[in-house]
């Protein structure tokens, strides 16, 4: 199951999770973001069981956005246990994101 993540709940969500958390940073403008929005979603599903997937809008959540350093879009960060474990940044074909996203998560 997806979650939208906001300023407000990234730390409850994301940082106090105890499964990994893939974000999707993105925003509506932002084409490539479109084209990956459906391949994390699908990818959610699939590793459903070792993995949480969230997707929060750049332009709503300037804090969360400051705080990771977000300068391009989409950029997908792995988080376990508090910290940064992985990231892709840009968009790739759902192969690419499927096995870097498994190869960082040791599967």
């Amino acid at each position: 199951m997806e979650i939208t993540l906001t300023d407000a709940n990234f730390e409850a969500e994301v940082l106090k999770s105890e499964m990994p958390f893939l974000v999707d940073f993105w925003a509506e403008w932002c084409g490539p973001c479109k084209i990956v929005s459906p391949v994390v979603t699908a990818l959610g599903e699939e590793l459903k069981s070792h993995l949480r997937v969230g997707k929060m809008n750049v332009d709503e959540n300037p804090k969360t956005t400051q705080t990771y350093q977000i300068m391009s879009i989409p950029s997908l960060k792995i988080f376990k246990n508090g910290k940064i474990i992985g990231e892709i940044i840009g968009a790739a074909p759902k192969t690419v994101i499927e096995q870097k996203t498994k190869a960082i998560l040791g599967l």
